[in-house]
């Protein structure tokens, strides 16, 4: 049977095709151990927090009557963000400072004075019926006057002290009676203020306007945020690991990322803290780390992708990682296979403790 030429050309084409790529292939596949630098590391995604980066609450239910910033304004603590409407508390407001002005102690310093001038009535009066009381004594002991005439100074006496004592006691208790009732009604527009301060949602701390989630005259209630507010200038890393790998780690390690919003570049952190309660749904751990390295400009809720380093050695002997196999074997480029001893791993590399040398050459296993 004869083949034709063209055939011929064809099928010696296919055949220095394939020999040409099973050559560059085999070269490609062909590698020596590398002295670097390796470090074993925990995978991790995260997003950018801001410090002191936290959800607004309305104190009291109500309308959005007025919104007093927008978002990136920059506010200090106890800087009003939004106004409820509730015209109630206003007037609570109004009648309970009424009644504080007109139970004020220096309102009523009128009836004080006046109890002021009977006290001073009663003694001079006290004080004239004992000089007569005195005097009728003296008298009754040199045999003047009568036994009737002592009796009746000794009675108004008695009567003008009586009438002292009675006069200073009204005095003390009008005294307590308006002290009670100014600072009763000083209370009462304290709370009425109070409550009506409920109805201005107001900054917590110093910070940024990041997000306003309600508009005006939409319905407000205290358990929906109506706005988030954090630092404007400082902020860290919330990443989240796996349950399998939060052994690993310990406060201080070095963290590298990347970020979408900065392709191509890599910055750094220090876990600070690991927050020790594991979320049941995800099964994973909060891990909060400070930035090293950061972009000059953040934005809370970027997201990013980090590895936590676990250890870290120079001047390591690696191959790649898909030259082992099942982590203890390499295939020389004799044929030969060769036990070997593994250190550290990163995704890529492995560290070769013992078992080669820089002079070994391997071939890539067929999988």
């Amino acid at each position: 049977m004869t083949v034709p030429s063209g055939s011929t050309f064809a099928i010696k084409s296919a055949i220095v095709s394939f020999l040409l790529a099973t050559s560059c292939q085999s070269e490609t596949e062909k590698i020596s151990p590398t002295v670097e630098s390796i470090t074993e590391s925990v995978y991790a995604s995260g997003i950018v927090r801001s410090k002191n980066q936290y959800q607004v609450y309305a104190a009291a239910n109500g309308l959005v009557q007025e919104i007093l910033v927008k978002e990136g304004d920059l506010v200090k603590k106890g800087d009003p963000l939004i106004i409820l409407l509730n015209e109630s508390a206003q007037l609570n407001v109004a009648n309970s400072r009424l009644a504080a002005e007109y139970a004020a102690l220096e309102a009523n310093r009128d009836k004080l004075t006046e109890l002021k001038v009977a006290i001073d009535l009663s003694a001079s009066q006290l004080q004239n019926d004992s000089l007569l009381a005195v005097r009728q004594r003296k008298l009754w002991s040199q045999n003047i006057g009568s036994r009737v005439e002592l009796e009746q100074r000794e009675l108004a006496y008695q009567q003008s002290k009586t009438n002292y004592e009675v006069a200073q006691i009204r005095y003390n208790d009008l005294k307590r009676q308006l002290e009670f009732a100014s600072q009763q009604s000083r209370n009462n527009l304290r709370i009425s203020s109070s409550l009506a301060n409920d109805f201005i949602v107001k900054a917590d701390t110093d910070g940024k306007v990041y997000k306003i989630l309600k508009e005006k005259g939409e319905f407000v209630n205290t358990l929906n945020p109506v706005a988030v507010v954090g630092d404007a200038n400082n902020f860290y890393v919330e990443l989240s690991v796996d349950e399998y790998d939060i052994a690993r780690i310990q406060e201080g390690q070095r963290v590298l990322m990347t970020m979408d919003s900065y392709q191509g570049e890599l910055f750094e952190a220090r876990v600070r803290q690991i927050e020790p309660l594991m979320s049941e749904q995800s099964r994973s751990f909060t891990i909060n780390a400070d930035f090293v390295k950061r972009p000059e400009v953040l934005f809370p809720n970027l997201s990013l992708e980090a590895n936590i380093v676990i250890k870290a050695k120079d001047n390591a002997l690696t191959i790649p990682r898909k030259y082992l196999i099942g982590d203890s074997t390499v295939l020389l480029s004799n044929g030969e296979t060769k036990k070997v001893t593994t250190g550290l791993m990163d995704y890529q590399k492995a560290e070769i403790v013992s078992g080669l040398s820089k002079e070994d050459v391997l071939i890539l296993p067929k999988l």
